[in-house]
């Protein structure tokens, strides 16, 4: 493995395993805060019990996602040191002002996780949702700095020097709203499915029903809306991604060919020596519509970009096809859902519908990973759109392939052994619950 890609799949493993962490991260605060708030409204013990059993995983994961997200900050000097040493003055804002959102989040944090019955019911609830904002802002500063390699702006570029540097524009480049709104829906689905999930499982198994019931309600309920929102940022994303990165959107479509009336390609396996898509499933003039509001509009194909600057076709291809499917899926599961609370009662009860919930814990996930894979994938062969190649930001220090196996290693057993913490978490609560039903029926 040459030190090139090894740098790259490093960067790539590393960014994989935070985002997952770090989305939950934000999301699962704000889960918290809202049992924390029934609680405090009705005093049913359960709202109580979750609201702790939750503040335990955010804990966890904010621990994780400090660490995940520590080591991706010294890889970006270690492993792209001329990136950062011509980029770092230019988008260095809004990392900053992300430190100082972890620093809040931290601070409240702590208040809240030893401030039950020191504090004030509502300052301490408070706390919670600081912990939650603070997060999602953590979040969108982070992604408008990962906009702005896509869309760069803040600077004039002359004779290889950056002139006339903006922070606050390259901060809110064109990208930043379309990629944040994206990101941050994308998070609350991926968790809401995740931890509805998981609770339904547990209610399949007879374990701590009432309990688990009341959690998936209020995952559930969060994932489904989100599930229902993300398709409008997805058209804002596409529009704004035809607009400005037309070369990426031919990937993501594999739409080799300029043309108007363009085809929606649905599946479908590239061939990029013929320039065609096999066994696809083509919606005629939808492109168009979706790129430009026109069914008759234009829409470039790879042909309009220099073969060198093209990006992988295959990858970017497949992984939008995979994020799309799973975001469809989940969008169906939340029609049922909402049929089931509004409609039909009954199916809330069923198992089918458990079942379904079960199913789809992994898929937010596996839709989120994706999409990251169509953002950077797509913006090959380029770490600054149109400015600097990616072959060109790496280190010169040898041994890199080293360096990936060793953090490789060390993510995999971070992730390990977060996974054993939350099944010990939640088999304590199980527990608590089954002992607590016990000594009721030893009363009667």
């Amino acid at each position: 493995m040459d030190d090139f890609l090894a740098a790259r799949l490093q960067m790539a493993f590393s960014l994989g395993f935070h985002i997952v962490f770090a989305c939950i991260g934000m999301v699962m605060p704000f889960f918290m805060s809202l049992a924390h708030f029934y609680w405090l409204r009705t005093k049913k013990v359960v709202y109580r019990d979750v609201t702790k059993a939750w503040s335990k995983g955010v804990a966890i994961f904010f621990a994780t996602g400090a660490v995940s997200g520590t080591v991706l900050s010294f890889e970006l000097g270690l492993l792209w040191p001329k990136f950062m040493e011509h980029a770092g003055p230019i988008f260095g804002m809004p990392f900053s002002l992300e430190g100082t959102a972890f620093f809040i989040e931290a601070i409240a944090l702590g208040f809240y996780l030893y401030g039950w019955n020191r504090l004030n019911p509502w300052f301490h609830w408070a706390t919670g949702v600081v912990v939650g904002i603070s997060g999602l802002l953590s979040g969108i500063l982070v992604v408008a700095a990962n906009a702005w390699m896509n869309s760069p702006a803040g600077f004039d570029y002359v004779n290889g020097q950056y002139l006339n540097i903006d922070p606050i524009k390259a901060m809110f480049n064109e990208a930043w709203f379309s990629q944040s709104l994206h990101m941050c829906i994308a998070a609350f689905v991926s968790t809401g499915f995740a931890v509805a999930g998981i609770h339904a499982l547990m209610i399949l198994k007879g374990k701590s029903v009432k309990f688990h019931s009341t959690a998936f309600k209020i995952a559930a309920v969060f994932g489904t809306v989100a599930a229902c929102l993300q398709p409008l940022s997805g058209d804002i994303s596409a529009k704004d991604v035809a607009k400005r990165q037309p070369e990426k959107l031919a990937a993501m479509e594999a739409h080799f060919h300029t043309e108007r009336f363009a085809p929606l390609i649905i599946g479908g396996i590239p061939d990029t020596a013929n320039k065609k898509v096999d066994y696809a499933i083509r919606i005629p003039g939808l492109l168009s519509f979706m790129a430009t509001g026109d069914f008759n509009g234009e829409v470039k194909g790879l042909d309009s970009v220099p073969q060198e600057d093209q990006p992988p076709v295959t990858v970017t291809h497949y992984a939008f096809q995979i994020m799309v499917g799973l975001g469809m899926a989940m969008v169906l599961i939340a029609v049922l859902y909402f049929i089931a609370l509004w409609k039909k009662k009954d199916w809330l009860r069923s198992r089918w519908l458990l079942k379904l919930f079960v199913i789809a814990t992994p898929l937010g996930f596996i839709a989120l990973e994706a999409g990251w894979t169509v953002t950077e994938v797509g913006r090959q062969p380029w770490i600054i759109r149109g400015v600097m190649r990616t072959a060109d930001a790496v280190t010169p220090m040898p041994g890199i392939a080293y360096s990936f196996y060793l953090f490789t290693a060390v993510y995999i057993s971070l992730a390990v052994i977060v996974s054993l913490l939350l099944f010990r978490q939640i088999s304590m609560v199980d527990k608590l619950y089954d002992s607590a039903n016990q000594s009721k029926d030893e009363q009667l």
